[in-house]
C-alpha cells in the first residue's frame, strides 16, 4: 500500500495539484485538478455553488460518511494601487506579515499571473532600535510599475489575489515535503488517495462515500458548513493540519507536544464525537498505526466544527497531520506521516457498518 500511495502516478499528481494556487474563494483551478484525478475512482461527481467539490462512491445508498479536507490556501488581496505604482493589501486568511518582507509573489489577474516582490526598506535606511515587527499595514508589492495607470494595464486592479511563488519540494532524500500550501492542499491528495486505494484494491463499501474538498475554509469553515447541510452526511472524518510542536521557540506546555514522524494526531474536544474517535482510535491499535493525542478547547479551528453542528449534529472526527512552520512559505510534512493519516482514513472507512449507529444513548 505504501508504495501506491507515492507511485509515479501519485507523486505527478501532488506537484500539479500543490504548486497550483488555490487562494481562498479562488479555489477552482486547484478544484479541477482534484476532480480530474478523483473522478477515476468514483461513481460520480459534483460541486456546489461556491466551489466545493465532491466524489461520490455508491451515490445512492441512504447511508452516507464523508472524508473531507479544505481546498483553500492563504493569500494577500489588492486593497489599493497608490498613485506611484505601489499595491496596499488586506489578508485572505491568515496570511503572516512578519514573513512578507522580500518575497517573490504572483499577482492573479484575468490577463494571467503577474510578477512581483514584496518590498521593503533596506536596513541601512533603518534605526533598529525604532523598528517595529512588520504588520499588514505596512506590506506593499511592487510589480515594476511607476503609476497606477501602469499597474492596471497589467491587468491589476483592487480585489485581485496575490500567493507566494514558492513550489513543493522534498528534503533529506524525500523525507519531508516541503511547500508554500500544505495547509492543507496536502488533505485534499490525502483524501484522493483514499478514494484510489479503495478503487483499485476493489473494496466494496455498504454505504455512500464522499470524498469532498471544500473552498474557504480559512476564512471561517465556510465551504464546510454549506456542503453539510447539502450532503448532511451520516457520519464525517475530516482531514487538515496540526502543529509540530519539537521546533525551536514552541512552549510546549502552553501548544502540547506534537511531533512529525509520530503519526497522525487524533483530536478530543466538543466537536469531536467520542464514540467516532475511539472507532478510530480501535482501528490505528488494530492496525499498528501510530497515533498522537491533542485537546482542543471549546474548538478545533478546523472544519470539523463545521461538519459537527451542522444538519442537528453530524458525528465528526478530525485526523491531523502534523505540520511544521505553518502558515509559512516553507511548511514541512514528513512522508510517512502523510502515508499513515491515508491507511487510518482508509482502514476506518472499511470499519465502518452500513447504518452504524454513533448516538450516545
Amino acid at each position: 500500500m505504501d508504495k501506491k500511495i507515492f507511485d509515479k502516478k501519485s507523486q505527478q499528481f501532488l506537484y500539479e495539484y500543490l504548486n497550483n494556487a488555490s487562494p481562498t474563494s479562488h479555489e477552482y483551478s486547484g478544484q479541477k485538478i482534484w476532480l480530474d484525478y478523483l473522478k477515476n475512482y468514483v461513481d460520480t461527481t459534483d460541486s456546489d455553488p461556491y466551489g466545493t467539490c465532491f466524489g461520490i462512491i455508491n451515490p445512492k445508498a441512504k447511508y452516507k460518511v464523508a472524508i473531507e479536507a479544505h481546498a483553500d490556501e492563504i493569500s494577500w488581496m489588492v486593497h489599493y494601487i497608490s498613485d506611484d505604482g505601489y499595491l496596499y493589501v488586506l489578508r485572505n486568511g491568515g496570511m503572516d506579515a512578519m514573513i512578507a518582507p522580500s518575497k517573490r509573489v504572483y499577482i492573479h489577474t484575468a490577463k494571467g499571473k503577474v510578477d512581483g516582490v514584496v518590498g521593503w526598506t533596506a536596513i541601512h535606511l533603518r534605526r533598529d532600535a525604532k523598528d517595529e515587527a512588520p504588520q499588514p499595514k505596512h506590506i506593499f508589492i511592487d510589480c515594476g510599475c511607476s503609476s497606477r495607470e501602469e499597474v492596471e494595464a497589467l491587468g491589476i486592479h483592487v480585489g485581485c489575489v496575490i500567493t507566494y511563488t514558492h513550489d513543493l519540494m522534498e528534503l533529506n532524500n524525500g523525507k519531508y515535503f516541503c511547500g508554500r500550501a500544505m495547509d492543507n492542499g496536502i488533505g485534499g491528495f490525502m483524501i484522493a488517495q483514499v478514494a484510489r486505494l479503495l478503487h483499485e484494491n476493489k473494496q466494496k463499501l455498504p454505504f455512500g462515500l464522499y470524498i469532498i474538498n471544500s473552498v474557504q475554509e480559512e476564512v471561517g469553515l465556510r465551504g464546510a458548513q454549506m456542503i453539510a447541510e447539502r450532503i448532511r452526511p451520516n457520519v464525517a472524518i475530516i482531514t487538515d493540519v496540526s502543529h509540530d510542536t519539537t521546533t525551536p521557540r514552541i512552549n510546549k506546555q502552553d501548544n502540547g507536544d506534537f511531533a512529525c514522524g509520530k503519526g497522525p494526531i487524533l483530536t478530543y474536544g466538543p466537536a469531536v464525537h467520542n464514540k467516532l474517535l475511539n472507532h478510530i482510535i480501535a482501528v490505528a491499535e488494530k492496525e499498528n498505526i501510530p497515533f498522537q493525542r491533542e485537546a482542543a478547547s471549546r474548538a478545533t479551528g478546523t472544519d470539523t466544527d463545521a461538519f459537527a453542528y451542522a444538519a442537528g449534529g453530524i458525528p465528526s472526527a478530525l485526523i491531523s497531520l502534523p505540520l511544521k512552520y505553518m502558515h509559512t512559505t516553507v511548511e514541512m510534512a514528513q512522508r510517512s506521516d502523510i502515508i499513515n493519516v491515508i491507511k487510518l482514513m482508509y482502514h476506518s472507512i472499511l470499519s465502518i457498518e452500513n447504518d452504524h449507529n454513533f448516538k450516545y444513548l
